[in-house]
């Protein structure tokens, strides 16, 4: 009889990759040897086949062998040959006795940390440094001097304002702090570092203002992102799907955003924030339905525009989710609520079309989502030119051949127009998701389908909680005085003198500073 597997045998299938990973941990959790030969045969034993690390070895001038680890591409080469052989190969330092005392003052360096393990030299030469070694010292020098090319600071394409601030994150950490930095230069401006992925060692900031955030809120994001465990973090979205509450809603729970003013709006309301190295996309909790509908230009006009915007962002909003609904409801069940006139119109343009209301608005939903993420898909010169001409030669050609009617082509291209308006492209695309099973409610019980799709999506967001802070606060539940900011209505900045509390507690809220005087 043929024997089962074990246990161990089923966790571990292949041997060969099981040796090799026990030989790499622990060659890594080796200390430095006073060797230098050895640390130079450790090393590349770990970088095995890396074409791009450089062992450049050489001695000083009475002969002490030292050697300079680093990327080629990621380490600055003119800092390396400047500023650590030039010294270092005219020099005589021949005094053991002192170690790095007396390499270290011909140094002129001043970022530089002491390595002790090969771990610490592995994690220093893949973050881009250059690792020092000598011969007869069981400790390195790891040089931060780092060299890569990076995007310049730009406008954020996706959350475009016609009066604000036009910089934007980018893919490199330290140039997203410091754009934080400069808006908010106080020392309670706090960055908490913190590293995940195992491959990737994808470097992130916790950025929160003390004495503004709830220390519970902190607390809690740095504990669930110590719970990620995974190869490797290539982008933001890949953090915020571990640590979201509803990781199952459509709905996103965090603020994903490529704005530093909206980051730093967030963060004087009491939030905290998520940047990762790698990535323009940083993310705040916790978010709510209505800070995920609102838009950086809200807040840069006055307050009358803003208000007004909102309701025809909110108006267009539910259009964006209901229309094709509606329609399909009042034409397949509600002919009687449709005025006589606008009632033969539609039936004139229906006479030779095949298909029910529910059919056709289907068809031309899923035609249309697929006209626009393949604009989004192509190339940007040839993308917009694609979706306009598509959609108008599609929808033209549809007409001509009996497959659609009329009214039900302006429907799909009003809802689509109303969709662009809403400013959270994740929330947009959560909005564009529920259309459809409103759609297959309505074409099945009419306008009680459309209710009670309605009533089960309200229900849903109650019981959706972001950092356990509700989705709809501070509607549900209410909080009177946080209302001057909220979907409908933006107060002018003198009246609004309080700051956001999430917690539920009113000890927890914070008096904000009048600036300004009526």
């Amino acid at each position: 009889m043929k024997k089962e597997p074990s246990g161990q045998d089923k966790q571990q299938p292949y041997p060969e990759l099981t040796a090799i990973l026990a030989k790499q941990r622990e060659l890594l959790a080796s200390e430095l040897s006073v060797s230098l030969s050895a640390n130079i045969s450790v090393l590349r034993q770990l970088f095995l086949d890396g074409s791009d690390l450089i062992f450049h070895e050489f001695h000083s001038k009475d002969g002490l062998g030292m050697a300079i680890v680093y990327i080629e591409g990621m380490a600055d080469i003119k800092e390396i040959d400047s500023q650590l052989l030039a010294p270092l190969q005219n020099h005589s330092i021949s005094d053991l006795e002192r170690g790095w005392s007396a390499v270290l003052p011909h140094i002129a360096i001043s970022a530089y940390q002491t390595v002790n393990s090969m771990q610490e030299a592995v994690d220093y030469i893949s973050a881009g440094n250059a690792v020092m070694l000598i011969d007869g010292q069981a400790s390195g020098v790891s040089f931060s001097i780092p060299h890569w090319v990076m995007r310049a600071i730009d406008e954020p394409l996706a959350e475009t304002v016609v009066r604000g601030p036009r910089e934007g994150f980018v893919e490199t950490l330290r140039v997203n702090t410091s754009m934080l930095r400069r808006r908010l230069q106080t020392p309670a401006f706090k960055l908490k570092p913190i590293t995940l992925g195992r491959y990737t060692k994808t470097a992130c900031a916790i950025a929160y203002i003390e004495g503004i955030v709830d220390p519970g809120l902190v607390d809690e994001l740095e504990q669930r992102l110590k719970k990620i465990d995974v190869d490797g973090i290539i982008d933001s979205n890949l953090i915020e799907e571990m640590i979201e509450d509803e990781p199952l809603s459509p709905f996103p729970q965090l603020h994903a955003t490529e704005r530093p003013d909206v980051v730093c709006a967030g963060l004087l309301e009491g939030r905290v924030a998520l940047l990762v190295n790698g990535t323009p996309f940083s993310l705040i909790a916790p978010a709510t339905l209505f800070s995920l509908m609102k838009s950086p230009e809200d807040y840069y006009q006055r307050a009358i525009v803003a208000t007004g915007i909102r309701w025809l962002r909110f108006f267009l909003g539910l259009m964006a989710v209901f229309m094709p609904s509606i329609y399909v409801a009042v034409l397949s069940f509600h002919q009687e609520m449709i005025p006589t006139s606008l009632l033969f119109t539609i039936s004139k343009s229906r006479e030779q079309i095949p298909f029910p209301a529910l059919v056709e608005a289907l068809l031309m939903e899923v035609t249309f989502e697929a006209l626009r993420e393949a604009g989004i898909r192509l190339p940007k010169q040839v993308g917009s030119a694609v979706s306009i001409v598509g959609a108008l030669v599609i929808g033209q050609a549809a007409i001509s051949a009996g497959i659609v009617s009329s009214p039900m082509i302006m429907v799909v291209a009003i809802t689509g127009v109303a969709s662009f308006l809403i400013p959270n492209y994740s929330l947009a695309l959560a909005m564009r998701l529920i259309r459809f099973p409103i759609m297959l409610c309505a074409g099945v019980l009419g306008l009680y389908g459309i209710v009670l799709a309605a009533l089960l999506i309200v229900i849903h967001m109650l019981t959706i909680r972001s950092f356990g802070v509700p989705f709809l606060s501070p509607i549900a539940p209410m909080q009177t005085d946080q209302l001057k900011d909220t979907l409908l209505i933006r107060s002018p900045r003198w009246a609004m003198s309080t700051r956001p509390h999430f917690t539920g507690s009113l000890w927890n809220k914070f008096r904000m500073r009048k600036t300004n005087s009526r």
